[in-house]
């Protein structure tokens, strides 16, 4: 486990007020561990965090930690917790789900996931085809 590690944050409740409670607005955040890893990467997250916004530590109120087992546990498509859809070779660029269309059978839903092309790594990318994709369909 690298002592400074990728942390990703997100603070969802800035688009979707209704995860706030108050003036409590949740953060996730997320770091790449080691496949195989078994341990702990909290400490290195908020340690990350406070480097670059001092004071974040004495503002957690409650955190609730996920390790990779735990995400595997959680979820059996994320094999030894890997939340990125596996493998990201070729083979599997071409044949993700919703393969340059993200959208769905289903009129109005659309798929933005890392399973989508360009996959795992590319934060947002898959998001603004999809948006793309919908805003398109508007129009017919």
């Amino acid at each position: 486990m690298p002592e400074d590690p990728f942390v990703l944050v997100g603070q969802q409740a800035i688009a979707d007020p209704s995860r706030a409670s108050g003036t409590v607005r949740p953060l996730n955040t997320y770091a790449n561990v080691p496949h195989g890893y078994t341990g702990d990467a909290t400490e290195a997250i908020v340690r990350q965090i406070e480097r670059v916004a001092p004071g974040f530590r004495s503002r957690i109120l409650k955190m609730a930690v996920r390790s990779a087992s735990d995400m595997e546990e959680h979820n059996a498509n994320y094999v030894g917790g890997d939340i990125g859809a596996g493998i990201a070779d070729l083979r599997q660029f071409f044949t993700r789900p919703t393969w340059r269309t993200y959208s769905t059978p289903l009129r109005g839903v659309y798929l933005c996931s890392a399973a989508t092309p360009p996959g795992v790594g590319a934060h947002g990318m898959c998001g603004y085809f999809a948006a793309k994709r919908a805003l398109a369909d508007l129009d017919d």
